[in-house]
């Protein structure tokens, strides 16, 4: 039994007990927190995953007992107070909201410690983490948007209105779904792209003519870290409609091409081997491919084509550089008169013309010499 003055009190001032009782509540729920916060820490210091799930959920979980608390003792006092009641209610959803989007934070955490994209075999590590990324993406927005109408649906000239957009579906359904469509588009290509992974986190795209690695992918978009540090974003509903290519699909191994033009002249088997020490000497070459062949002809010039493996596509590029360069300086230095060039012949005019007081034409140029002109060079 109360005290005759506690009951006096409580007459005559019922908000000011009913305020204490909030904050008496209120208190009781942080310290509650505090110590099963500590408990809890102390028996998971073993286990990786729940000191995650504890970590991320720490600061929603610390208001949401707290507020349960302050409800509960509001319902039970008089006078009522239904606007705070409701304003806690509000509150306690939003905070549940966010308590289970750190909680699927908190799995997709798990799931990226577990399966790093630092090795150079990583193709199932990032196939599973576009996966998670993507599906939690998902199921974060879904719980957004539920907690969101969950507030909404709490006050009843917002439910009042939901039913009557309902009755009339028809109409409401054609007004919403033209704006809505991009969006539900972008949602559904994102399941799509987590379940079928036509692209994965770090793979190595071509998109609209741009070669870039996709950095990020999100519930509606995905941004493209281009080769020059720019950033391209393309919508996730592009890559289940449109063509674009991807260099790391199964594996990360290429094979890059190399051409030149040259001389019909040039002996091809010195630059064979000269490829081949190239290759040896250079650490991007992955000993898989080091060919070099000749792949068209003119009536002016012969084209040669390297090709040359490596491991990934960066190191490719490098690669392909140092081919074409150390193979040109190699042709400069030891076929520089192969290069291509313009041939021309010179021919003598008949000795009837030149009796006719004809000027005299130059000195005939052997048949297949080179003209100087082309050379750059003046003529003896």
């Amino acid at each position: 039994m109360p005290p005759a003055w506690f009951s006096e009190w409580s007459e005559r001032y019922p908000e000011w007990f009913a305020l204490g009782g909030v904050l008496l509540a209120v208190l009781a729920g942080l310290l509650l927190h505090a110590v099963g916060h500590i408990i809890l820490r102390r028996v998971t210091q073993h286990m990786p995953v729940a000191q995650r799930l504890l970590h991320r959920a720490r600061g929603p979980a610390r208001w949401l007992l707290p507020l349960l608390l302050a409800q509960a003792v509001l319902s039970d006092v008089e006078p009522r107070w239904p606007r705070t009641e409701r304003w806690l209610g509000i509150a306690a959803i939003l905070v549940v909201t966010v308590l289970v989007i750190r909680l699927i934070q908190a799995f997709g955490d798990v799931i990226q410690a577990r399966y790093p994209v630092d090795g150079i075999d990583n193709l199932r590590a990032r196939s599973v983490r576009t996966q998670t990324r993507v599906l939690l993406r998902t199921a974060m927005f879904l719980v957004g948007l539920l907690g969101v109408a969950s507030v909404l649906m709490s006050f009843p000239s917002v439910r009042q209105l939901g039913t009557s957009l309902l009755a009339s579906a028809g109409v409401a359904g054609i007004a919403a779904g033209v704006p809505a469509r991009p969006v539900l588009g972008n949602l559904i290509a994102g399941m799509q792209i987590a379940l079928t992974q036509p692209i994965r986190l770090d793979d190595v795209l071509i998109v609209e003519n741009e070669w870039g690695r996709v950095e990020e992918i999100t519930a509606t978009y995905v941004v493209l870290r281009i080769w020059d540090d720019r950033r391209l974003v393309v919508p996730l509903q592009y890559f289940i409609e449109q063509p674009f290519q991807n260099w790391t699909r199964r594996t990360a191994d290429l094979i890059g091409s190399v051409f030149f033009w040259v001389d019909y002249g040039m002996p091809i088997a010195p630059l064979r081997d000269e490829l081949k020490r190239i290759c040896e000497a250079a650490p991007e070459w992955d000993k898989r491919v080091c060919v070099l062949q000749v792949t068209d002809t003119t009536d002016r010039a012969v084209q040669l084509r390297a090709l040359v493996s490596t491991p990934d596509a960066g190191t490719g590029w490098d690669l392909r550089c140092r081919v074409r360069e150390e193979l040109l300086a190699h042709m400069q230095a030891h076929y520089p008169h192969f290069l291509t060039r313009t041939r021309n012949q010179l021919i003598k005019a008949p000795e009837s013309e030149q009796g006719r007081g004809a000027p005299e034409p130059p000195q005939p140029a052997q048949l297949g010499e080179r003209s100087a002109v082309a050379a750059g060079q003046a003529t003896p």
